[in-house]
């Protein structure tokens, strides 16, 4: 087998903005104290072209691989410790909750091909969806709306609306059933 260099096809372009990114992150981001610097940091991400509705929450300690890449509806939460390795778009609706350790992943490589070419899709989280701590959402997913994926999952296909998955892969657990009281 023929072993060639690795070709990245995300351009310079890419790498300067996120090395622009990175030091924004850690200067102006990272070691904001919470809950007081909730709008700076949506500042922060819209400056560096992140499309977020009104009243979202980001914990500082949450990370993004390229804010240009997010799309954050309104009244979204991404809690502590939570990665978003936006290669591709994320999607994330109104009212989602992204829960601690959280890892939304967009971009793999081709096994298939000797030289592992990086491969991307998007992550798509409709609304009034929960992603539990450290879950793990594939590249290509869309999690329906309502759906919950519980803590520690690993999702590699797409939950259906208002159900319950969980485990490594995620199955189907349970309909979600809302009472209202």
């Amino acid at each position: 087998m023929e072993v060639k260099p690795y070709k990245n096809h995300l351009g310079l372009k890419n790498k300067f903005l996120r090395v622009l990114w990175n030091f924004a992150y850690i200067l102006f981001f990272r070691f904001t104290p919470n809950p007081l610097f909730w709008t700076w940091r949506v500042f922060i991400l819209r400056c560096f072209g992140a499309s977020i509705g009104k009243h979202c929450k980001i914990r500082s300690s949450a990370s993004f691989w390229a804010p240009w890449n997010i799309e954050l509806e309104d009244y979204v939460s991404i809690g502590p410790n939570a990665k978003i390795y936006s290669v591709d778009r994320v999607v994330l609706k109104t009212k989602v909750c992204i829960s601690q350790g959280a890892y939304l992943c967009t971009a793999s490589h081709d096994i298939t091909n000797s030289n592992n070419p990086l491969i991307t899709a998007p992550i798509s989280i409709e609304s009034f969806s929960w992603i539990a701590a450290d879950a793990f959402i594939g590249m290509g997913v869309t999690v329906g709306q309502g759906a919950v994926v519980g803590a520690r999952s690993a999702v590699f296909k797409s939950v259906e609306p208002w159900t319950v998955v969980g485990g490594n892969p995620a199955k189907l657990i349970k309909k979600r059933i809302i009472n209202e009281t």
